[in-house]
């Protein structure tokens, strides 16, 4: 017989009660997220002058900023693709090459970046077929803008070709708001230092029906589309052959209230730089070397020093650039004007950026028109258009 357990050992019973410490809130322990850090300027809105150049695309994009820099200049406008094509719908740059644009960009610390739109965009069209190719083609434009770091993007407002103004100024700002649907923009046009992509209108000359003679004119179409971010760039040329005498310094200052009524100068960031071959009021657009033309060279010593156009002080504009469209006729032309305006700045050469001796984008001199041919060539010429006559038998 077993004997029975004197003893049983039972697990201690767990206490019914439990001390519980009254939790206490402490403000350290709260989640609080890190404030987004305000995006720092872009280098080009430091107050300095910035003095640029259009330079070209051909062979490879970034090119056009080694051509920039090559040429002393700290600012650019190009081409996104060929201006006198309509490229095929929905044309995109490779990721790549718009990455390395914007790398080599920073590196060399140029801006503003303008892009000059494809001059047959026709924003004033009412023709049904070319108003649909006018729209893809502006929003290809603004795609491509984006994807390479652009600052700007320049436009003509078109011509009107047998509308009236009201109908062609609604026609310019419905193509605009149609266009930009979509595309990421800038949150508004002032305080350039937040980057982002921002639409300038350019003033014309008036050739024929196009718009934008007038700053009245460009007026309207930005009252209509008050949400876009939206400015203008004005041309020298254009204004004196539209009939603004830039000659004088009474010229100047009147351009400049009438200019400051209509939209104010803070909206206009860009200035083209261009003599005029043709005389003031003539309507017709022909740039020339800067002080070869009939604006001369004084002129543009006063635009380039006033203190209403400058990028410091009470009136000027952080990041207002002064960009050439001149025409290269011999080779060293594009090299020369732009040092031409930082001389009529008053920068000091040794203060100005540094162009590469002999360099220029047009390698040769173009050959003149009615240049007579080699004689062997013009004999050989003769007897290819000589006709044959049928041999006898």
């Amino acid at each position: 017989m077993i004997e029975e357990a004197s003893h049983i050992f039972l697990p201690r019973a767990a206490s019914t009660t439990r001390t519980r410490s009254a939790s206490v809130y402490d403000g350290d322990d709260e989640y609080r997220p890190e404030p987004v850090a305000a995006p720092e300027p872009p280098a080009w809105c430091d107050g300095s002058l910035r003095i640029g150049i259009h330079t070209s695309i051909a062979g490879d994009i970034a090119g056009s900023l080694e051509s920039a820099r090559k040429l002393g200049c700290n600012a650019l406008q190009i081409f996104s693709a060929s201006p006198r094509m309509w490229p095929r719908a929905g044309a995109r740059l490779a990721p790549a090459d718009a990455e390395r644009f914007r790398a080599r960009r920073a590196e060399l610390g140029l801006g503003p970046l303008v892009i000059h739109a494809n001059y047959l965009i026709n924003l004033a069209t009412v023709d049904p077929v070319m108003r649909v190719r006018t729209i893809r083609a502006f929003r290809d434009e603004m795609l491509r803008a984006t994807a390479l770091g652009a600052d700007f993007l320049v436009v003509h407002p078109g011509a009107a070709r047998g509308a009236g103004l009201p109908e062609a100024v609604r026609a310019v700002a419905e193509g605009l708001r149609h266009a930009a649907r979509g595309v990421r923009l800038a949150d508004k046009f002032g305080d350039m230092s937040r980057g982002g992509l921002r639409v300038l209108l350019e003033n014309t000359s008036g050739m024929g029906s196009c718009l934008g003679a007038q700053f009245a004119e460009l007026r309207a179409i930005l009252d209509q589309i008050p949400e876009l971010p939206l400015g203008l760039c004005v041309d020298t040329a254009h204004a004196f052959e539209a009939g603004y005498d830039l000659r004088t310094d009474v010229g100047l200052e009147q351009m400049l209230a009438e200019l400051d009524g209509a939209v104010g100068l803070a909206r206009v960031p860009i200035v083209h730089v261009n003599d005029s071959k043709t005389p003031l009021g003539s309507r017709v657009d022909r740039h020339e070397h800067i002080g070869r033309g009939k604006i001369g060279r004084e002129a543009f010593r006063r635009i380039l020093t006033h203190p209403r156009l400058a990028a410091r002080g009470p009136g000027g504009l952080p990041g207002r650039a002064f960009i050439l469209e001149t025409p290269i006729d011999v080779p060293g032309d594009d090299r020369r004007n732009v040092r031409v305006l930082w001389e009529l700045a008053g920068v000091p050469a040794k203060q100005a950026p540094r162009a590469e001796d002999g360099f220029s984008m047009q390698r040769t001199r173009p050959k003149a028109s009615g240049t007579r041919r080699p004689a062997k060539l013009q004999k050989k010429s003769r007897r290819a258009a000589k006709p044959r006559t049928a041999r006898k038998g």
